[in-house]
Order: C-alpha cells, then structure tokens, then sequence
C-alpha cells in the first residue's frame, strides 16, 4: 500500500472512528450541571466525548434499533436525538416545559413524557414531534414505563403518591393506585406480571400486579447504619429473567439486591454518594451506577457484589446507558 493510501487510510478512520459501531460498549452519562452527555469507552473507561446538550440533561434512553440515544434536557423543554455512531446531536424535538423522563411505544412510534409543570404525560409523535394526547395525571410526574406488550403505560405522581395506570389504545387512565410516599421509577417483570416501583420518601418498593392493578406487597430497605430518613430508593433495574432487582437508595449510598421471587432483600452494595440511575450491561456482569452528589460513576462486579472503580463524570450526573 502506497504511503499516500495508508495515509488516506488513517484520516478514514479516525474521522469515522469517532463513535465506532453499534455496540459498542460505550457508556453515556447525562450530567444535569453541565449540561452534556458524558461517554466513556466501556473497557477503558477513559472519556471519549462530552456532548454538549440542552439545559439539564436527565433521563435517557436508546431508540428501538439503538441508532439514537434520546436525551431529555429539563430545563430547555426538548428531548435531543444523539446519533450513536457519529455522537453528535442531529435534532432536537420542543416539547414543552420541565419534561423529566419518558419511555419510548414498543413501536418505536411515540414518547410518553412526563411533564412536571403541566401534571400531565405528553404522548408525542416522533417522527413529526407533534402532539398526539396529553393525559392529566397528579402532580409533579416523573417516572414513565410502557409495559412489555406495549398495552399499558404507568406513570407515577410524586406529589399525590400515586401510580397512573393508562391504556396506550385509548390515551386513558385505567387505574389510580396509591403507593408509598414520592413515587418515582419502575421496573417490570419480563412477562409483565408484575410492576415494581420505588417511593423515595417512604424507603420502600411497592408490587403491583400487572393485570389486576392491585398491589402485591412491599419490600423496605433498611441497610445498617442510616436513618430511615436518608434511605431514598430511586433508580431500579431488573434482569433480562426477572430473578433480580437492583435498586439504588439514594442518600443512603448503596444499591439493594434483591430477589424479585422471593421478595427477599439479599445484599446492599456500598457505592457512591446520592445513589441514583442504574443500568446493567448486556452480560449482566457489571452494574453502572450514577452518585449525584459524588459526581461518579461506580463501576460494580455483579457476581461479587462490589465496586470495581469508581469514574468521574461531571457535575450531578443524572441516568446512565450502556451501548452494547
């Protein structure tokens, strides 16, 4: 190969390498004071790129072909559509005030956004960023989740402790449960049989049953050594079967682990201060998890339940996903 071809070659990739493929095991932070999106090479865990955002970036998740990461900016009233592989912004959709998080129709086809200021969910249609419905909820909305078979959307009220049932088809609430005090984020099982969610301020997972909307039962955290007060479960993510549930506790700075068919809390992982999002990797082998007020990211071995390292990340880093 000719020296001007290798040299060809080298800018070639290095122009297109920037992100890599899909894939790619990077991991992307959002942090909320300095408005960008955080990515970290997964194995290295070294920077790769600060992506600059609007105001506040909080919850983020991939699209369904996981080309695009999108990214809710709070205090800019939009939600910003990150190219995975080029990591740049390539649109950004208005959608009104203070939206916090949202989840993504199993279509691929609308967001389910909550929006704080307006105590309602937006549903928004994507392609055309036009809205389709607004749906009234309690106040201060924040957690939203469509379940499994993309029939139901639950959205959780922190102010009226409440959880909003609503069926996708119609854009109506189906069911009010209330919960425990400041409810926030969810997980569902696989099957959709059941749907967990966190209630900070009450310390507590509820169980509701994903069919009848009742609730099943809680689980409460009480790790050795905090006040009941600074135990303020938040982030919650489940394995791919079901078996496990990973909870971040807030100002209590560690994750439960918990056994979701038993209902038996088996472990408490020391982490960062203010545990907040959560993310597992494909493999299930590690957990990311996002310290607000430590500004890091700790980087935990699920099978020995423990922090491997712990990443700087920027100021009040928010959510965590990892692209693999």
């Amino acid at each position: 190969m000719s020296l001007v071809k290798a040299g060809a070659l080298v800018l070639s990739l290095a122009c297109c390498g920037v992100a890599g493929a899909k894939d790619s095991g990077r991991v992307f932070v959002s942090s909320e004071k300095d408005h960008a999106v955080t990515v970290l090479d997964g194995k290295s865990l070294e920077v790769v790129k600060v992506i600059d955002t609007g105001e506040r970036p909080r919850h983020m998740q991939f699209s369904p072909d996981r080309k695009t990461l999108y990214v809710v900016a709070s205090d800019s009233g939009r939600i910003d559509l990150i190219d995975v592989d080029t990591l740049a912004v390539t649109k950004s959709i208005d959608v009104g005030e203070d939206p916090e998080a949202f989840d993504v129709g199993i279509d691929g086809m609308r967001f389910y956004i909550s929006m704080e200021e307006d105590a309602a969910i937006s549903v928004i249609d994507i392609a055309s960023g036009e809205q389709v419905a607004e749906i009234e909820v309690g106040e201060e909305p924040e957690g939203v989740r469509v379940s499994p078979d993309g029939k139901t959307v639950y959205a959780t009220s922190e102010v009226a402790s409440m959880v909003h049932v609503i069926d996708a088809a119609t854009n109506e609430i189906r069911s009010n449960i209330t919960v425990g005090n400041r409810p926030r984020r969810f997980a569902v099982t696989p099957d959709g049989s059941e749907v967990w969610v966190t209630s900070e301020l009450a310390g507590e997972v509820t169980i509701l049953d994903g069919k009848t909307d009742r609730i099943k039962g809680t689980i409460p955290f009480k790790p050795k050594g905090f006040r009941n007060e600074d135990v303020t479960p938040v982030g919650i993510v489940m394995t791919r079967d079901g078996a496990t549930a990973y909870v971040t506790l807030g100002r209590a700075n560690h994750v439960a682990v918990v056994d979701v068919a038993k209902r038996e809390i088996e472990d408490y992982i020391l982490v960062g201060r203010r545990a907040w999002g959560a993310t597992l990797s494909r493999d299930e082998k590690t957990l990311y998890v996002v310290n607000g007020l430590s500004d890091d990211l700790s980087i935990v071995d699920t099978g020995k339940r423990r922090v491997l390292k712990s990443v700087p990340v920027g100021r009040v880093p928010y959510g965590v996903v990892v692209d693999d």
